[in-house]
Order: structure tokens, then sequence, then C-alpha cells
């Protein structure tokens, strides 16, 4: 196989995957219960907008002695360590957000930046999620679910195409295990 056509079939896979990535979003965005639908992602995109990172590793800190200080010490790195790699990443390939891309298509907030990949929400509640199951195991359950519907609900509030929040959720995996010892 030669090295364009190595190249048309990268394209062609890429091209494939952007038509995925917007029929998801369109179809998240745009469903018959949409102002229910919409009124629900408000709510759990704003719990997604840092406060619980802070709250639930302090709470674990002065309420959970054997674990706490090690638990709030490893997610004050590990934010340090996700937010420039996100910022770098938002602002060197400056991926437009759906309303600058899609004709005629409105988004139900006002996204804080201008750029959509990765999704920071996204990454930042499963990066709370992804610690405390390795620090906690399956008590963190519940924040697996809360970081999911965080994100699920950046696409259909239509400020993020769907793998803008599989990246962010890579992004904070992938600096969970680089940071904890085996």
């Amino acid at each position: 196989m030669s090295l364009f056509q190595i190249s048309l079939e990268g394209m062609k896979l890429l091209n494939n995957l952007y038509r995925y990535d917007l029929r998801l979003l369109l179809w998240c965005s745009t469903n018959r219960h949409k102002k229910l639908a919409t009124q629900l992602a408000k709510l759990i995109s704003k719990t997604g907008d840092g406060y619980l990172q802070i709250l639930i590793p302090l709470s674990v800190y002065f309420f959970e002695p054997k674990y706490g200080s090690d638990f709030l010490s490893y997610t004050a790195l590990a934010f340090a360590i996700q937010l420039p790699i996100y910022w770098l990443l938002k602002n060197t390939l400056k991926r437009k957000r759906p309303p600058e891309i899609i004709p005629y298509f409105e988004s139900s907030i006002i996204a804080s930046d201008r750029f959509s990949f990765p999704s920071g929400h996204s990454a930042a509640a499963f990066l709370l999620a992804n610690l405390t199951a390795l620090f906690y195991g399956t008590i963190a359950w519940p924040l697996y679910l809360w970081a999911s519907l965080v994100a699920l609900s950046r696409v259909v509030l239509g400020v993020h195409f769907p793998t803008d929040i599989l990246a962010g959720i890579f992004l904070s995996t992938a600096i969970v295990f680089m940071i904890l010892p085996l």
C-alpha cells in the first residue's frame, strides 16, 4: 500500500468519523422532548462547572483520615497537569463549536470559551470520578454516572460534538494513570 493510499484511507476514516459525530450531535440536541432535556442538561452541566471538583476532595480531606490527604494531593496534582494540557489542546487545535460549523444550528447556552475540543467539563468530571475510583473503588460509581451525564449534557446543549467529550474523557483518564503509582 502506497503512502498516498494510506493517506486517502485516513481521510475517509476521518470523514466518516466526522459524519457520525455530526449525526449524534444533531440527534442529541434536537430530540422531540427538547425543552425538558434542555432544562435538565443545563442543571447537570452547571454541576460540572468545577465546584464539585473542589468540594469533594476537600470534604474527603477533612472527613476521611486514612487517605484523605493523599486523595486531595493527587487531585490537585492531576488538575495542575490537566488544565494546561486542556488549554493547550483547545487553543492549538481550535475546533469550532457546533453553532459555528452547522448552518442554522443554535446551542442552548453560550459556552464560556470559543473552541470545543476537548470538552473541559467532561475532562474535569471524569478526572474526579477516575481518581475516586482508584482511591475508593466501587463507591465512585455515582461519580461516573454524574460525569457521564455532565458529558452528555454538553452535547445536548449543543456546545460540544461527541468526540469532544470523548477526548476530554481520554485526557483525564490518561493523566490519572500517568500520575498514580501502580
